[in-house]
């Protein structure tokens, strides 16, 4: 079989952990009021859906009830 005597095909992959950059990023824009208050807005929203459903749920699965399955109606017992 034929062996490539280069172990990375391309140089600069080699040489990319070496690369610095002395260009810094421009800081990133402070958010102003609304939007954070948009943002807590829609986090305390998640968060209420959340704990809404929670207490909506726990009543379905409360295992201490009797299924109702086992029960006649009113309406079959004079038969």
């Amino acid at each position: 079989m034929f062996r490539r005597r280069e172990s990375v095909p391309f140089s600069f992959v080699a040489e990319a952990d070496r690369f610095r950059s002395n260009v810094t990023p421009p800081p990133a824009p402070r958010a102003s009021v609304p939007e954070l208050l948009g943002r807590s807005l829609v986090g305390l929203t998640v968060v209420a859906g959340l704990v809404g459903s929670l207490l909506l749920g726990l009543p379905a699965l409360d295992s201490e009830q009797p299924a109702s399955h086992g029960r006649q109606s009113e309406a079959s017992q004079g038969r």
